[in-house]
């Protein structure tokens, strides 16, 4: 990982390919699909709204595919209207994590993708009753036995799936991405000034890879502590070391400007204000408005291309399906 000094007098808009190959952020890769039916069924239940108790909470509800795949509030809203215990995090992009959630508690996308079905706070239902949901359905029955051969539905079917569709949500094509690959004209002089503050203040020492984040958990507040009233603790929920308080899996920049409020208490709603606070929490930095705004300018130039698909057709129910659970 290399931390860039080059002073912005010698900034240069021709940027080559082989300039770019020396950057600590690669750009994004479009997604492979190999398996279009597995892809099509996990985007059915992504949507689907009968893997929750009431009957009216999907993947969605939360990863908002409109709405940068987060939901845009502080913290999620589950079950019964409770109020979740963090903020959500982008789906987009999320298969180039290397955990799922914030603390990491999932390993990859399949074993996340089980978690909020049971989670008595978001989808409040239980496994069992999901399955015996899916399996009173005949559409589903046949999709299960056409993408995996078994007549009978699982679990595991049921979250591979999912997961299969999620990788597919990359958004290639941003403007950055574009200069990364050698367009000199895809940003301006002040977003590359952001970009090239953006390195030589450190923030590339989390922010690097394709995802900009996403493959390593930090300390929240490094520098100075941060201030919040959350209950999450991070890392050390999972391992009880104190070290590990306020440790967080490093989220993406990916599509930022989309993903607000920012932090894993949803607390600053604006990117600037969140770019001030890191520079200082985490860097012991002190940014000028200037400062502030031309990374901020930078950051805006990550937005990719969004998911785009038609909704899908989900499977009618049956007189046999499970009615929803009412909310209690």
């Amino acid at each position: 990982m290399r931390v860039a000094t080059l002073m912005f007098a010698g900034l240069c808009l021709g940027s080559t390919m082989a300039q770019a190959n020396k950057e600590p952020v690669e750009p994004i890769a479009p997604a492979e699909v190999t398996d279009a039916a597995k892809v099509e069924l996990g985007k059915q239940l992504f949507f689907d709204p009968r893997l929750s108790r009431s009957g009216f909470i999907s993947c969605n509800s939360c990863h908002n595919l409109s709405m940068g795949g987060s939901d845009n509030l502080p913290t999620s809203i589950g079950h019964n209207w409770q109020e979740g215990p963090i903020n959500s995090p982008t789906v987009l992009n999320s298969s180039l994590n290397l955990a799922q959630f914030w603390d990491g508690r999932a390993a990859d996308l399949k074993e996340q993708a089980a978690g909020p079905i049971a989670n008595p706070k978001e989808m409040a239902f239980t496994h069992i009753l999901a399955l015996d949901v899916l399996r009173s359905i005949p559409q589903y029955r046949e999709s299960f036995k056409a993408v995996y051969k078994t007549d009978d539905i699982t679990l595991d079917e049921v979250t591979d799936a999912i997961a299969e569709f999620e990788k597919t949500l990359v958004t290639p094509g941003s403007r950055f991405d574009k200069w990364l690959k050698g367009d000199a004209q895809a940003i301006s002089a002040a977003e590359l000034e952001g970009y090239e503050l953006f390195k030589s203040i450190g923030c590339v020492a989390c922010h690097n890879g394709p995802a900009l984040g996403g493959n390593s958990f930090q300390k929240m507040g490094l520098v100075e502590p941060y201030q919040t009233k959350n209950p999450a603790e991070g890392v050390a929920g999972l391992t009880g070391k104190d070290a590990d308080r306020f440790k967080f899996k490093v989220p993406t920049l990916r599509n930022v400007e989309l993903t607000y409020p920012y932090f894993h208490d949803g607390a600053y709603w604006k990117l600037e204000e969140a770019v001030d606070v890191m520079a200082r929490l985490q860097l012991g930095r002190q940014l000028n408005t200037d400062e502030v705004g031309k990374i901020t300018a930078f950051l805006k130039t990550l937005t990719g291309e969004q998911p785009s698909f038609a909704m899908p057709i989900l499977p009618p129910s049956t007189g046999a399906t499970p009615p929803p659970q009412p909310f209690r």
